[in-house]
């Protein structure tokens, strides 16, 4: 039994014992008692008592008075210097012994009371003040660390409580929003220790604090506060160039992100500048991408995105770099195809400075519905005269423009030449 003591001198006790009803004007009965001096009381030496943080047990000799049907058991708070008993529990047993007082403060001077009662709701006097203390809280987790620099998350571990009432912890998280501290978390078992908290956002400072419960729900205090920052998101890549002229491709380099841990880059890719990009592809132990676009002329925008060894990704928000596979040279104009004597003399103007050389397409009309498709290549003049014609024949021709990186041109505009029968 802990702190137990007796209250000699008490406004309390003094009242009751001199029968002043005005005492109980605040018990949860509803009619004031009424005391009967001849009904045998408990004796005050047989109360014994043991405390827990959040309730009392208590003991005592029965009443042999027949007529007792119960006990009363009266309770002020001596922490808050109560004048006035409050009815907390009517036991209608007469050979009961045993009652457990609960839902008390831990670490709190309660005195008591107790008195024998009739069937006629009379009761004898109480007992002297009987003084019992709960035992106090448990004291707070020792220790507990949150740890920076994590990806999206924060890992809170702590030292576990000794106390082998401990049946599980309360992890809270400060909320900034409302200026509170609100839950977070339960870790059931004593011995469990830590925690994740995780989906959270990048380069952001959290606080978190710890509390342990005991198996009747008795909270320690907290720990202090505990600090944490989640890791900043990699630092893109820099100068990041592209080309305009590969054909079928377009070809990406930059200079290393300035993060240390970064591990690889993400190439996306989108035909327009503000939105829609895809993944394009990954580069790994290389400062370089090329993209088979298997197109002439076709527009490209990219960005170059760093992604660390956590998968933390540098921010997609920059500007994007403009790439062009390169173009097919422009069309030549034919400009004359004339009959001249047993020939065919064609004529062109070109339009393209990449151009290197033409060729010269000769459809050979064979009957109503089929033409023969007729070649010359590597034409380095605008000039081109075909000796190789039949009287009675038709034909069409037109002229491409190739470059020296093999692309060519659509044709040009197609003209008709009819030779006439001799």
């Amino acid at each position: 039994m802990k702190r137990l003591m007796q209250i000699t001198f008490l406004t309390i006790l003094l009242m009751v014992i001199s029968g002043c009803n005005n005492v109980f004007d605040n018990l949860n009965t509803p009619t004031k008692p009424k005391i009967n001096e001849s009904v045998e009381a408990v004796d005050f030496s047989t109360i014994r008592s043991i405390p827990d943080m959040t309730s009392i047990g208590f003991e005592w000799q029965k009443v042999n008075d027949p007529k007792v049907v119960g006990y009363n058991f009266y309770r002020t708070d001596l922490a808050k210097n109560s004048k006035s008993l409050r009815l907390v529990k009517a036991i209608d047993n007469r050979f009961a012994t045993h009652y457990v007082d609960k839902d008390l403060e831990p670490g709190t001077k309660y005195a008591y009371q107790i008195s024998s009662r009739l069937e006629d709701g009379t009761e004898s006097a109480t007992t002297e003040a009987y003084v019992v203390e709960t035992l106090p809280r448990i004291p707070p987790v020792s220790f507990a660390q949150a740890i920076s620099d994590m990806p999206n998350r924060i890992k809170i571990i702590w030292k576990p409580h000794p106390d082998n009432r401990v049946e599980y912890y309360r992890v809270e998280k400060y909320n900034t929003l409302i200026n509170q501290w609100v839950y977070q978390k339960t870790i059931n078992q004593r011995l469990s220790a830590e925690y994740v908290d995780t989906g959270l956002d990048n380069n952001t400072t959290y606080k978190y604090r710890v509390k342990a419960f005991t198996f009747d729900n008795v909270e320690s205090a907290p720990t202090p506060p505990i600090v944490a920052k989640t890791k900043a998101i990699p630092q893109g890549p820099t100068n990041v160039r592209i080309s305009n002229n590969i054909p079928k491709k377009i070809f990406l380099t930059w200079e290393a992100s300035p993060t240390p841990d970064v591990v690889k880059y993400e190439i996306q890719k989108s035909t327009i500048s503000s939105f829609g990009y895809i993944k394009a592809g990954t580069a790994t132990n290389t400062l370089e991408y090329t993209d088979n676009v298997d197109e002439d002329g076709k527009t490209y925008y990219y960005k170059v995105i760093a992604i660390d060894k956590d998968g933390l990704e540098s921010s997609s928000n920059v500007e994007a770099v403009k790439g062009v596979s390169l173009s097919k040279p422009a069309k030549p104009t034919l400009t004359s195809a004339q009959l001249q004597g047993n020939s065919v003399v064609l004529t062109w103007k070109a339009n393209d400075s990449k151009t290197t050389s033409y060729t010269v397409h000769k459809k050979v009309k064979e009957n109503f519905f089929e033409y023969k498709l007729i070649k010359y290549s590597n034409i380095s003049d605008t000039r081109f005269e075909d000796t190789e014609i039949v009287s009675g024949a038709e034909y069409k021709y037109s002229v491409v423009a190739n470059d020296d990186f093999g692309l060519s041109s659509d044709n040009s505009d197609e003209s008709t030449i009819t030779v006439s029968k001799k």
